[in-house]
């Protein structure tokens, strides 16, 4: 089973030509020639923060406004190799969260936040904890034995 990176959705279109906002863009998935379900991109300006693209077939406005709120998704085959240390967010999904030996819930997600990626936690009782993904909070992050390390006092989420 082929997997998917969602690169972002499509938004409003952008002038007569086909192309169109990414809404919740993943800049490194948004790069020319890159293939998506949609057709390859073969036009990106804007920023990384507020990206244009068109993609392959999409030649009209109207072709873009039919778009609108699709996601854009980019095979995992098809995808940048990461860095050391770096991970695609599937790939955190499920992971058991601790303090030590002390259980602290299961990762949910990962969150992009403008300043720093956050890992959101499901605690035994429902509720969430946003870990930030930085050193001082993330003792140890093992995505193969699929379990993450916290330090809760620095969290002071106790």
């Amino acid at each position: 089973m082929e997997r998917f990176l969602e690169a972002g959705r499509v938004g409003r279109a952008h002038g007569l030509d086909g192309s169109f906002h990414v809404n919740g863009p993943r800049p490194r998935l948004l790069t020319l020639g890159m293939p998506t379900d949609l057709g390859e991109i073969v036009r990106r300006v804007g920023t990384d923060e507020k990206p244009v693209v068109r993609v392959a077939g999409c030649e009209t406005r109207e072709a873009a406004e039919a778009l609108h709120g699709r996601p854009l998704l980019v095979a995992l085959a098809d995808a940048p190799e990461l860095e050391p240390g770096e991970w695609w967010a599937h790939e955190l999904e499920g992971l058991s969260v601790s303090d030590g030996e002390r259980p602290v819930g299961t990762v949910r997600r990962m969150l992009e936040l403008p300043s720093v990626e956050v890992l959101e936690v499901e605690r035994p009782d429902g509720s969430a904890l946003l870990v930030p993904m930085v050193g001082d909070a993330i003792r140890e992050l093992d995505v193969p034995g699929r379990r993450v390390d916290v330090d809760l006092e620095f969290l002071d989420a106790d």
